[in-house]
């Protein structure tokens, strides 16, 4: 089952990717505070195109004013946001890539300082302050998931991933720890999937068949249960509605942190699954060729490259050309950042990760 990273992906809804390298969604903090597209994210995205990956996936995009996770998100919770997307997709397009939104909301893992009111969530959370979402309020909420991707729909995007990882509100409905609903969106796994599933149901009514829809999960951390999103893939493998699963591993090599699963590495507890027809993607320390043969090689369909897409464009030329290719060594430089098409803002955000920027360019 192994792949060639050149080789064109067919999902079953009929769409093509050209190669097997996913740009993964990213927090880069580059667009405006109302949630429009600005130049600069503009200019990483279509860059990222120009250096030929396969898919292109914007940041987690929030789906309500209030799901805003992050200063200067991206947003599709409005038509005043369809004119930026357009543009993106139009130009992500030209380079024959495949453009993709990821659809977020952040519920409890937002502040009041960002939202100018409490988070919300599954159920109150005295830690972060977030209050608990009234029963049409979650309706409302999955409508606004589907809503936002007719409305990504609209603006020419391929797709869409839904962001039901990292502890933002889809996890946070999955969590047993942080959901303690007593109505139908609580108590057993199938309760506290349901507003997941109910929003990949009505997302593949509006958009169609050939619309490409994934899904992302995190297998640990944020109260998630590793015995628990296998469920949910299989899940979603038996009822065919999506076309990909994107599991967020953080590290390919690493063994789960639950010892009761350390039998085999988080990545084998994915590639072992009968997913039928859904593809495979992952992301975590995948840094250079090697890491990609290795993935594709043991069943993984697609890889989705963050730091090193970051620190090169056109990761998926230099792997093609040469298997062996490594990723440039870090702390770099703001000027090479700068050079690989980011932001002064975006490379603000990057001196988070430890070493990444040396700190006498910043």
């Amino acid at each position: 089952m192994n792949h060639s990273p050149d080789t064109p992906l067919r999902f079953q809804c009929g769409q093509i990717m050209k190669n097997r390298f996913m740009l993964a969604p990213m927090t880069n903090q580059q667009s405006y505070e109302d949630g429009r597209l600005s130049e600069e994210e503009f200019h990483w995205l279509t860059m990222r195109a120009r250096g030929q990956f396969g898919l292109v996936m914007t940041c987690a995009s929030h789906v309500q004013e209030i799901g805003k996770g992050f200063s200067g998100q991206l947003g599709i919770f409005s038509d005043d946001h369809l004119e930026g997307h357009q543009r993106l997709t139009n130009k992500i397009k030209e380079y024959g890539s495949l453009a993709l939104i990821q659809l977020h909301h952040a519920g409890m893992r937002s502040t009041s300082e960002l939202i100018g009111q409490a988070p919300v969530c599954p159920s109150a959370n005295e830690k972060t302050g977030a209050r608990a979402l009234r029963l049409e309020e979650v309706k409302q909420l999955r409508d606004d998931f589907i809503r936002a991707a007719t409305r990504a729909k609209k603006s020419g995007y391929d797709g869409v991933e839904v962001h039901g990882a990292h502890g933002y509100i889809l996890s946070q409905f999955i969590s047993a720890e942080i959901n303690h609903r007593t109505d139908e969106y609580g108590g057993s796994l199938g309760n506290r999937a349901r507003l997941l599933f109910e929003i990949v149901d009505g997302i593949r009514e509006a958009c169609g068949k050939d619309f490409l829809l994934g899904v992302r999960l995190s297998p640990e951390k944020f109260g998630m249960e590793l015995s628990e999103i296998k469920t949910l893939c299989l899940q979603f493998a038996e009822e065919a509605k999506i076309d990909f699963l994107d599991i967020s591993l953080w590290d390919f090599f690493k063994r789960p942190e639950d010892e009761q699963y350390q039998n085999q590495t988080l990545l084998e507890h994915f590639t072992g699954l009968d997913l039928k027809d859904v593809k495979l993607t992952v992301a975590g320390k995948i840094r250079n060729g090697q890491d990609v043969k290795q993935i594709l090689d043991v069943g993984v369909d697609f890889v989705s490259i963050g730091r090193s897409a970051i620190l090169h464009h056109d990761f998926p030329v230099k792997v093609i050309e040469n298997p062996d290719f490594k990723s440039i060594e870090t702390p770099v430089s703001k000027h090479y950042l700068l050079k690989e098409g980011l932001s002064d803002s975006f490379i603000t955000y990057m001196g988070r990760w430890p070493d990444f920027v040396e700190a006498s360019s910043v």
